[in-house]
């Protein structure tokens, strides 16, 4: 079967992709949103389409392979954003669920149980002109509580923490979603070179104050606005690229994000040294192999590139902060996705070219 269009046959329609689990069956139809295409062979030669589809309650997983010849027709005209239709047999890989494609075709308007704003993140209006394949993207946080008005367990909790790691309890809130906020979301394009990349920044102003004068890449919003806006991203990005990130970056934007009651529908912490759908340069690298500091500003200065860090670092983010200084801030994070946007190509092409699973 390679068509949606047999008149002698109705499918069932599934309205959600949530609805789907391992024990579904059969062949099923449903309106979702192309986040990615990808040409691929199997071992044998054959050619395949990888897809990523999604609506507001998921992303899921899809191939469309060459015994569906009409369906690979329709996928290879495909682009990021189009609403398709789409007739599948649920299947699995690797334990995770994923659609056979056995057919497909643009979503039309008026059409029954076609509703585009299901299809649509909460933060996509925010982000629809910045959406790109390879995303790269880092953050910078400040703490958000003040520790004497918060129970005094959870007080003597940040403190003895403090006192373990000899630092002092406004770091120990900066690095924890449980204490401290984003301020500051800097993404750009992977493929574009570093010093032509146009890096937008978000940035969470303090509530009630004064906002200074940004240029137009640096874009005020809400803590909420920002996380939505991520997420929007990283679900039509095919890759989600940082230094470091499955161990600061990633978790905190979930935590923020549970605490935020927002959905994190786009997985990017199971597999720590996957390649897709997140890439963590650090990790690729080897940055656990304990030979020595291994932070971005040491693996730029070992490459030969220009460090962000020469003239203000992490630590210095909630004084600037605290002045409202926001744009500063977002000059420094914006330093910072040039940074890995550059490690990222010499991996690319120097590393991830040669590896089979990339």
């Amino acid at each position: 079967m390679d068509s949606l269009s047999d008149a002698h046959r109705e499918y069932p329609l599934v309205t959600e992709l949530s609805a789907l689990d391992g024990s579904s069956t059969g062949l099923h139809t449903v309106f979702a949103v192309v986040r990615h295409v990808r040409k691929a062979q199997t071992r044998a030669g054959k050619p395949y389409l990888d897809l990523k589809l999604a609506d507001r309650s998921r992303t899921v997983a899809a191939k469309v392979w060459s015994e569906a010849s009409r369906a690979m027709q329709t996928a290879e005209q495909l682009r990021p954003g189009m609403h398709v239709k789409v007739l599948f047999e649920p299947d699995s890989f690797k334990g995770a669920l994923q659609l056979n494609v056995r057919g497909l075709r643009p979503a039309e308007e008026g059409e029954a149980n076609y509703y585009p704003e299901a299809l649509v993140d909460e933060g996509f209006a925010l982000v629809e002109d910045l959406l790109v394949d390879t995303l790269v993207f880092d953050i910078e946080t400040v703490p958000a509580v003040d520790l004497r008005k918060v129970p005094s367990t959870v007080a003597q909790a940040v403190t003895k923490y403090a006192d373990r790691q000899d630092w002092d309890e406004g770091k120990v809130m900066s690095l924890s979603p449980y204490f401290g906020k984003v301020v500051s979301l800097a993404l750009g394009d992977g493929e574009v070179p570093p010093d032509e990349q146009q890096v937008t920044v978000f940035v969470v102003p303090e509530e009630g104050a004064d906002v200074p004068d940004l240029p137009p890449w640096v874009r005020p919003v809400t803590e909420q606005q920002l996380l939505q806006a991520f997420w929007a991203l990283a679900g039509h990005a095919s890759v989600v690229v940082t230094y470091n990130g499955h161990s600061f970056d990633v978790p905190f934007l979930v935590g923020r994000s549970l605490i935020h009651d927002l959905p994190v529908r786009v997985d990017l912490q199971s597999n720590r040294f996957a390649l897709r759908p997140h890439l963590d340069l650090y990790l690729a690298m080897g940055g656990r192999n304990g030979r020595g500091p291994a932070s971005l500003d040491v693996i730029c200065w070992a490459l030969g590139m220009p460090s962000p860090k020469e003239v203000m670092d992490g630590s210095m983010v909630s004084t600037f902060y605290a002045k409202g200084d926001v744009g500063t801030i977002a000059e420094y994070n914006a330093g910072d996705v040039r940074a890995t946007t550059a490690v990222y190509q010499r991996v690319r092409d120097g590393l991830l070219r040669y590896r089979d699973d990339w």
